[in-house]
Parts: structure tokens; sequence; C-alpha cells
């Protein structure tokens, strides 16, 4: 399944409603042929304008039975939060060394970490920045900001965007505080954000762009954080200087780091932070028990990554891996070669020997290698594009997505949302007052259901991967730099070391869509696959 199909067990069996809806109305076409256009009423008599809003309403209500009765067979097609889903094909078999970042990846961390990194920062923009101190009454709420978001550093304001550059209305957040969707229109001349704005395809922001995009999971305080503090200077008519506000914010998050305060807290407390992952040494064991070398890369300091290795994987953690390296300080690593690794000692002391080779078991600071696999919370383009490398990104928030798109209620929405969507495509050649009135009220139900779809994942802003019908920008990068992506490093003991994954072929716009509703054999892994497992 490619990313962007995420939802496509629902939009196909949404067209599929609409379809059988429209074609038991068709009036057209002669009998036993194919309809070729929309149905249309038959008048009850000669020069009788006919009923259409009786009409229109007995389409709706068919499509309504069609939805019905086609949920139990999707519900029987579940989509399993433990499969590995692909981008491109690639095989398993042909990957002889695996690499592996820390943090999401190897370790995750309880939910605890983000109101420490908001805590910390809140208090280092008091103290070192002069900021009031009545900021300090605000507190870290993991509910509001999701990943992927875009902030305009100049106007302040948070929001969702997708693919194609276009806003989500209804995503707009200043401060705490949605933005009317007349006013993001009138701010930026429409939902279109032009490419010069934007930070590129590629994540970077290059010099003049005001917009920012936070993609990786640690961003999620900084957004909050400065979402709070906006907050509370509008609320106090404090006039303020945003770019500052966005500077100061993001220095205060990067010292919560680079300052030891979010390492030496973890260390410290290391059960609080650190979710325990058994099944993470269960991984490593088991490539290394097939013969795949392996290597682990990371920004972190050595003596933070020993100890969360030690307490997640065990004290001997360092044998299963031929190279550790830390304090890489990517994405810089991947391009600088002027920079030569140095060796640590057992106490993190750098060594002044010439590296002449990598060993096994030692650690390094500061490997361009081919028939690798990467694996990452958020992978780095220079990997795909300029080295050639494989790469598998962990999305921990694709477990609880796909854990909600399988239950009833979302089914059922999104499948009458796409037939709806499919009548009102159908039924908009009637142009009369009465149609057009029926059709009113179906735009406003259609409405309804997209902001209803939208807070069953985040009230604010949504899903991670999807607008109200597009691919976001979050997706789309995940989509172009990931062969394949999953929920946790341990949906690989699912898989057999010699498996290939093939991406789902979804339908283009202009393509028949019987592909996406082939059995589940040729499909998305399923969830009663693996239960019957």
């Amino acid at each position: 399944m490619t990313a962007a199909g995420v939802a496509v067990v629902a939009r196909g069996a949404g067209a599929r409603a609409a379809a059988l809806a429209l074609r038991g109305g068709c009036r057209t076409a002669a009998p036993g042929r194919p309809c070729t256009g929309p149905a249309r009423p038959l008048c009850t008599a000669p020069g009788t304008a006919p009923d259409m809003k009786r009409y229109l309403w007995e389409r709706y209500r068919e499509a309504k039975r069609s939805t019905e009765e086609l949920v139990p067979s999707i519900m029987s097609n579940l989509l399993n939060p433990d499969a590995i889903f692909s981008n491109n094909e690639m095989s398993l078999s042909d990957i002889e060394i695996y690499g592996f970042d820390y943090d999401y990846t190897l370790v995750f961390y309880s939910k605890h970490l983000h109101t420490l990194i908001f805590n910390a920062a809140r208090d280092l923009l008091i103290n070192e920045h002069r900021y009031p101190v009545e900021i300090r009454k605000y507190e870290y709420d993991p509910s509001f900001a999701i990943r992927g978001l875009h902030y305009d550093v100049q106007r302040a304001v948070l929001m969702k965007i997708d693919a194609f550059h276009y806003i989500q209305l209804g995503t707009v957040y200043r401060g705490l505080s949605v933005v009317p969707d007349e006013e993001v229109i009138d701010m930026y001349e429409g939902s279109h954000v032009p490419l010069e704005q934007m930070s590129d395809f590629y994540g970077k922001s290059s010099h003049g762009n005001t917009m920012k995009q936070f993609m990786d999971i640690f961003s999620l305080p900084e957004m909050t954080l400065l979402s709070c503090v906006n907050e509370y200077f509008l609320k106090n008519n404090i006039d303020y200087e945003p770019v500052h506000l966005y500077k100061d914010v993001k220095d205060s998050i990067r010292d919560v780091h680079i300052k030891g305060i979010m390492y030496r807290a973890i260390e410290a407390d290391i059960e609080k932070y650190i979710c325990y992952a058994e099944q993470t040494r269960a991984v490593l064991a088991k490539l290394a028990d097939h013969g795949k070398k392996m290597f682990l890369i990371t920004n972190s300091p050595s003596s933070f990554v020993d100890k969360g290795m030690s307490y997640i994987v065990g004290r001997d953690w360092r044998d299963l891996f031929d190279v550790v390296i830390v304090q890489a300080e990517k994405p810089n690593f991947f391009n600088d070669k002027r920079r030569p690794f140095r060796k640590m000692n057992e106490k993190g002391v750098l060594l002044w020997d010439k590296i002449h080779k990598l060993q096994k078991g030692q650690i390094y600071k500061q490997i361009l290698l081919r028939l690798m696999l990467t694996f990452c919370d958020l992978c780095n383009q220079d990997l795909t594009l300029k080295h050639g490398w494989r790469t598998g990104a962990i999305i921990p928030e694709l477990r609880s997505e796909l854990k909600i798109m399988n239950t009833e209620q979302y089914i059922q929405t999104m499948t009458w949302l796409q037939t709806l969507t499919g009548l009102l495509e159908q039924m908009q050649v009637h142009r009369d007052a009465d149609s057009q009135l029926v059709l009113q009220e179906w735009k406003k139900e259609r409405k309804e259901m997209r902001e209803m779809t939208k807070s069953f994942f985040n009230a604010q802003f949504g899903s991670l991967f999807r607008t109200d019908q597009n691919p976001t920008y979050f997706l789309r990068r995940l989509s172009r730099f990931a062969d394949i992506y999953m929920a946790s490093l341990s949906c690989l003991l699912n898989y057999d070391v010699n498996h290939t994954f093939y991406p789902r072929r979804t339908p283009l716009q202009h393509e028949l869509p019987a592909w996406s509703d082939i059995p589940s054999i040729f499909g998305a892994p399923r969830l009663q696959e693996a239960q019957a497992k």
C-alpha cells in the first residue's frame, strides 16, 4: 500500500456505493444498455415538470442504503496496525547492512518527555530571555498539535498544508484560537501558499522563506510553546515582534538539548522517560542471527545512548552493532567529508588516534555504503537522493491512526462521505432552483462530515497524513524519501529477512478503481490475516 492510499479502503467503497445508487436510478439508458450520463427523473405526464426535490432525495436514500450494505464487508478487511507499508518495491534479501537512528527508532519515550522539554524551554524563556513570568501558567497539552504543521514566522500562525501548498481551512491557529476562514483567505489572498514563501520540498529553510515546517516528534513541544506564548501576548494586548518570538523559542528548545537538560533528566530517571521495549532486542538479534551487519548513528552523546540502550537491550548492546556513531551532527554528517572520525573510550573521552578503519564494538564520533537500509523517525533526503540508501521510516502515530480507521464509526462516516461526494459530482448538472437547494443541503452535510473526520484524529488539525481529501505536505515527503514505513521497529518481526515489499497499486485519477478493490491477498496487510497467524 502506498502512503497516499492510507484511506483507500473507505474511498473505494464509497465510490462503489455511489455508483450502485446512480446505476439503480438511471433513466437515460435504453433497456439493456449501460447508463451514459447522470440519472434523470421521468415526468409524471407530458408537459409536467419533474419533482426534482423528490427525485434527488430518492437518489440520496438509495445511496445511503448501498453504503450501509457495504460497511460489513469493509469491516472484515481491516488494516493491520503492525504491518509495514511500502512506497517503493524493496527486497530485504538485497540488504546487507542495517542502520538505525536512536531517538524514536530504537528507543521510544513516554509522554513525560515532551512535558519536560516544554517546561524547561518555557523556563529558559523566562530566565534567560526575560519573557513575562506569567507564561509559566501555561502547561504542555499533548492533544494540541501534530507533526508536519507549518508556522508562518512573520504572521505567527500555525497551520496544516497539503501536498499542493493549499492551507486546510479550519486548521489555522493564532495562539490557541482558530483563525476564521475569511481572515485566512484575506491574509493569503486565497488558500494557496506560494512556493517562495515555504521551506523547500526537502524541508530546508532557504533565505527569505517565511514558513517553517515542524517535521520531527521533538518539535511538538516547540509548536505548543510558540502557540502558548503567542496566546499570552495576544490576550494581554502586548505588542511584540513575531520573528523574535520564533527565534527565542527555537533557541530555548535547542538549549534544552545542547545544554544537556534533557539528557540529564532522562539519565536520572530512565524508567520514567523511556518506554521499555523488549522487542527492540528481538529485532536486532534476529538480524544478527542472519548475518546482517548493523550500525547505530545518532546526534545524542555517548553516555546518554549507552544508558538508554543498556536499559532497553542490555549491557551487551554494543556486541550487536558493528559500528556506533554518536554526536554525528546529522544531517550534515551525510555530506561533510572533511571531518574525520574520532574514537571514544568507555568514559566518552575523545581519543587522538588516527582512524584507518571502523572496528566492531568501538564508539566513534562523527560510511557511505550501498545495499543498506536505514531506519529513522524522519528520513533524510540526502540518504535517498545523493547516496542511494534504502530507507525505512518509523512513524509512531501510524498505529493510533490505523486503529481509528478500523473503527466502525470511522468506516461508516468515510464511506458515506465518499458516496455523498459522488452524488454531488453526478447531480450537479441539475441547475434548477429546487435541485440547487437540495445540493446545498448535501454540501452542508459534507462539510460537517469533513469536520467530524478531522476530529477523529486531532480536534485542531486532524490526521497526520491527510487534509480533507489530499495528502498532507508531511505525507508528500514521507512518500518521496521512505521506501517503507511502519509504526515501530517491532513490525519487522512479522516478516522474513528475505521478504519483498511491493507497493500497492492505487488508481490514478484517470484510471479505473478496480485494482483497489481486489481481495486482500493483493492489497495492503490486513488485520484479520495477522490474527489468523
